[in-house]
């Protein structure tokens, strides 16, 4: 047996949006919209891991807390021989710690971006030598095959940070639905997701002191500006960020200052005074409110963890 671990890149070139045709389809909705994939050129990346390190944003520090103390339990209930899918690429603390306490023979993360993926992808195999990494870049909304090599082991599928919250309950549902065809019967999933809790503590969250989810929020304007050649002023907006009862959801917006037009691909755009532009749903869940969503798409609970303070969730889930 080779003391180094196989790596091949398996690209399954997935459709690429049509960038100016998705966002002015957005623009003329009401409430108008902007994706909140384009919160991420390099300065939104930079920062969102601002975000994660502030102090009223709980989500990464309360998720990795549980990580620490609860992943020996994880890795005795999944055993060996394993296949760990990781659900959106990334060279995060939570990825390497969990590498460490689970030993898969085979990663396999998936991700639309190839150039992002085939980076994280390649510093993960340096840094777990031993481990074989098989990056896919595929839409992960969409179904897709694994490689071969993953055909005699337990596949775990890792979906972290509440991402999962970035799904409508419908579009969750078809997600985990999708994830539970990929694993299989007996397959798991570690899914992290944020409770519902205090409103005050949730817009606190999105809403932070340093203004730096601001910042992250209007920054999507930028980077319109360079990907499409609009002319959006962000002094003509401001960051909204609130809690939406009655759809279980925070809700970010950039609320226009003034009544004004903007060129987007050449297309004008009328945005009126105190008009919002809706950049992000972020739903939350009771325990048993995901439980419910998880059982539709084919899955049993095998444990769960909160916090003392029953703001965030983490769940082992197994394919029935």
């Amino acid at each position: 047996m080779s003391s180094k671990g196989a790596y091949e890149f398996y690209d399954y070139k997935p459709a690429q949006a049509d960038v100016a045709g998705e966002v002015l389809d957005g623009l003329r909705q009401q409430p108008k919209y902007i994706s909140p994939k384009y919160f991420y050129d390099m300065r939104g990346s930079a920062l969102f891991e601002q975000i994660t390190e502030l102090q009223e944003y709980y989500l990464t520090r309360t998720e990795m807390n549980l990580f620490n103390e609860h992943l020996p339990a994880i890795a005795a209930a999944l055993g060996d021989k394993l296949c760990l899918i990781e659900y959106g690429s990334g060279s995060s603390k939570k990825i390497r710690k969990l590498l460490e306490a689970i030993t898969p023979q085979v990663y396999v993360p998936v991700d639309i971006s190839d150039e992002h993926l085939q980076q994280n992808a390649a510093a993960l195999h340096k840094d777990f030598p031993q481990l074989d990494v098989y990056p896919v870049c595929a839409d992960i909304t969409q179904m897709f095959a694994l490689p071969e090599e993953t055909n005699n082991l337990t596949k775990v599928g890792f979906f972290p940070g509440s991402s999962i919250g970035n799904f409508d309950p419908q579009m969750a549902r078809n997600f985990l639905k999708n994830v539970r065809e990929t694993v299989g019967l007996g397959g798991a999933l570690i899914v992290g997701v944020d409770r519902k809790k205090d409103v005050d503590v949730l817009e606190s969250a999105y809403n932070d002191s340093k203004g730096i989810t601001a910042a992250f929020n209007l920054n999507v304007l930028h980077h319109l500006n360079a990907l499409l050649d609009a002319n959006f002023e962000t002094s003509n907006f401001e960051h909204v960020a609130r809690y939406n009862p009655a759809e279980g959801c925070i809700q970010m917006f950039l609320r226009s200052t003034r009544e004004q037009q903007v060129s987007v691909a050449g297309e004008k755009v009328f945005i009126g005074e105190q008009e919002n532009l809706l950049t992000e749903n972020s739903y939350k869940y009771h325990p048993h409110e995901f439980l419910k969503l998880t059982s539709s798409a084919g899955f049993v609970e095998r444990a769960h963890w909160s916090d003392a303070q029953n703001w965030f969730s983490l769940f082992l889930l197994q394919g029935c």
